[in-house]
């Protein structure tokens, strides 16, 4: 009975989970155990997308395989290189509707993906990695994509005029 009654529908704007948040907390946690902060209001996305120095890594998280067996896993491997984005923060999609809407809006150009990897810089989109370019792919393919885009766009001025 607890699992039909935490089963909810996103309807119509309101925001109602897709799946019961006990099922999808394990899967929040593998981002926030690395450092990410989660976003559930329009107003935090905007707060930390928009008013953010420096890079912003944004997760769009999602509960299908994709996210689980390979951008999760990808994100993790690329934190472990030395050039990184200065906050990480994640919308969970089908769980925080508004949150993920929102982050979306940032994502100039891109049709609604899950999972996707979104990588802002003064709170403009600089890179972008969407649900086609991670699925199929092995995590440390991915990680490698991810961490040439930090090389990029996360790198001090300095070190990647020498480069």
């Amino acid at each position: 009975m607890t699992a039909v009654k935490n089963l909810q529908i996103f309807h119509g704007g309101d925001r109602r989970m897709m799946y019961p948040e006990e099922m999808v907390q394990p899967m929040r946690e593998d981002l926030t155990r690395i450092g990410f902060r989660e976003l559930h209001t329009s107003p935090e996305v905007d707060e930390v997308l928009g008013k953010s120095q420096g890079t912003v890594l944004v997760v769009v998280n999602s509960i299908c395989g994709c996210a689980a067996g390979r951008a999760r896993p990808a994100v993790a491997m690329a934190l472990e290189h030395g050039a990184k984005p200065n906050v990480l923060a994640t919308v969970f999609a089908g769980q925080d509707g508004e949150a993920t809407a929102q982050a979306r809006s940032y994502f100039t150009g891109y049709p609604p993906s899950s999972p996707s990897i979104a990588l802002l810089r003064e709170g403009k989109l600089v890179y972008m990695m969407e649900r086609g370019d991670i699925e199929g792919r092995m995590p440390e393919d991915i990680a490698a994509d991810l961490t040439r885009a930090f090389d990029r766009f996360c790198a001090p001025a300095h070190s990647a005029a020498q480069n």
